[in-house]
């Protein structure tokens, strides 16, 4: 198998996430969207389809060897190296006109995602970073700059993003959350993968949500950790494959984890 740095393997990512972006906005409050449902219920258009085969396509020219898993083709091919692929995260706001989604694009390698791409065309912006070599942001017709999370110490002072209280509740979790928000400076529920971009920017301090699946986390963990933040699941447990994500500025993540600990009967 070809060697290839993590440099080469952003530059590849980046390029993918370009050429997503023009597919994505060539669909966007397109009159003839076609929006289908999938199994699990939820929403799929034509656009998030064409994304996911454009980017497939062009690993499979760059990194053959490599396998991909994708929201919404599946798991295909067996490495250590996997990207993995969220082609549109936030399908229903995209396809109400909202402009908080985006195209998530991942290595893991090993299960450990290392590179990570997130383009919001709509937003004008777009995230990256690969381990080592720091967390990066660009905004349409501006410089690209790095990204440093907050210096926020102690819970009374942070701004939280839960994203969806219905998540919290479907999980059981909804006393924990509002415990959360009880404890904390200010409380939105930005969503999508928006707030943990927020996140790494260093505007807001702790995000939080259920319900998810590896393609919705994997691009943020690079960004949000070479930022200088922490993720995890809401108990704790590392990487994309727990259903859950936790992100913090790191200076509150034990505090967040212990508030949000599930209680036991004394």
């Amino acid at each position: 198998m070809t060697a290839y740095s993590l440099s080469d393997d952003l530059s590849l990512a980046l390029a993918l996430a370009a050429e997503a972006d023009l597919i994505s906005l060539g669909r966007y409050r397109a009159v003839d969207l076609v929006v289908t449902t999938k199994p699990d219920r939820s929403p799929v258009t034509d656009a998030d389809q064409a994304v996911e085969r454009g980017i497939r396509a062009g690993i499979a020219a760059a990194r053959p060897d490599d396998a991909i898993l994708g929201e919404e083709y599946g798991s295909e091919g067996q490495a250590s190296r996997r990207w993995i692929i969220d082609p549109i995260d936030g399908t229903a706001n995209f396809l109400r006109g909202v402009p908080i989604w985006g195209t998530l694009i991942s290595l893991a390698i090993d299960d450990v995602p290392v590179v990570g791409v997130v383009s919001s065309p709509a937003l004008g912006k777009r995230w990256w970073a690969a381990a080592g070599h720091g967390a990066w942001a660009q905004a349409a017709g501006e410089p690209v700059r790095q990204l440093a999370v907050s210096a926020v110490e102690i819970l009374a002072d942070a701004s939280l993003s839960y994203n969806s209280l219905q998540g919290w509740d479907a999980a059981g979790r909804l006393d924990d959350v509002v415990a959360l928000s009880r404890s904390v400076w200010r409380t939105r529920a930005i969503g999508e993968m928006w707030a943990y971009m927020l996140l790494a920017e260093g505007a807001i301090d702790i995000v939080g949500e259920f319900d998810l699946q590896p393609y919705d986390m994997a691009a943020l963990i690079p960004i949000i950790e070479e930022a200088g933040g922490r993720f995890s699941s809401v108990n704790g447990e590392s990487g994309p494959w727990h259903g859950s994500a936790l992100a913090t500025n790191s200076l509150l993540h034990a505090a967040t984890l212990e508030l949000l600990s599930p209680k036991r009967p004394t």
